[in-house]
């Protein structure tokens, strides 16, 4: 393994309820032995990639990554789009909205609208959902051919819950409606509690790719208002692909739409 995928699993290893990481919690989570982990943590913190936490021996990400963060979500076009069509609806309707890209057989939100409800749905930033039990994975998911998808999930799913796909063959009866529907759906499956509505769309001249997506409390998913955010998200999204030339976005079919979900 090189240096640089082993600083990359690293980086892995920080999330919204781990903020930073000692040589320790890289034993445990990486399996690295003890020698290896201290000097992976040293050698990125001389590179800037990473910080100690005042005069402990604890790492987090440096000052360095937080800017190129900054960059990649300012500096991506389709995402500041996708942004500010999820922002509107958010703020129209009051859910939480989400923007999210896939990495791999997961999904990363990168961008969020907390909605004002008193119960509201909110996922933190950065935290990595299984792409195929979540709206968002299978809304991107679905933009790939069959055959791809089955390379994700060699060794096939494990559910986390009932209302979540529980094979591939149910993935992909999933995403061929996700294809003729123009929108995907989940209901408590990746996060518990949670009913989520999700329409992707993409650029072909970057080969980027996001969901656009409003989270909803799964006891307070009404009809008139699931069709409401279905409709918004479809229109938005549609606007997006008409700038981009994206040939792959699958417009809304009102037929599905209007099926209880």
């Amino acid at each position: 393994m090189s240096i640089l995928s082993s600083a990359a699993d690293v980086l892995r290893c920080f999330s919204s309820t781990r903020h930073d990481v000692t040589v320790t919690d890289l034993v445990t989570l990486l399996g690295m032995p003890k020698s290896n982990a201290s000097r992976l943590l040293r050698a990125m913190r001389d590179e800037g990639l990473l910080e100690t936490v005042g005069q402990t021996k604890r790492y987090r990400p440096s000052l360095l990554l937080n800017q190129v963060g900054q960059l990649y979500r300012f500096a991506a076009s389709l995402i500041d789009r996708s942004d500010a069509v999820v922002g509107v609806i958010s703020d129209r309707i009051g859910h939480t909205g989400y923007i999210s890209v896939r990495r791999g057989a997961h999904v990363i939100g990168v961008t969020a609208h907390p909605g004002r409800h008193a119960l509201r749905v909110v996922t933190a930033i950065g935290d990595r959902l299984p792409a195929f039990a979540s709206s968002t994975g299978r809304a991107l998911l679905a933009r790939l051919p069959d055959e791809e998808v089955r390379t994700l999930y060699p060794e096939g799913l494990s559910a986390p819950s009932e209302t979540a796909p529980q094979d591939l063959e149910a993935l992909l009866a999933r995403l061929a409606e996700i294809r003729a529907s123009g929108f995907a759906e989940s209901h408590d499956e990746a996060v518990r509690g949670v009913h989520a509505i999700s329409v992707a769309v993409g650029d072909p001249t970057t080969g980027d790719e996001v969901a656009l997506c409003i989270t909803i409390p799964a006891t307070l998913v009404e009809q008139q208002e699931r069709l409401a955010i279905i409709a918004a998200l479809s229109e938005g999204a549609a606007e997006i692909a008409a700038l981009t030339g994206d040939t792959r976005f699958f417009p809304l079919n009102l037929a599905f739409a209007e099926t209880a979900p």
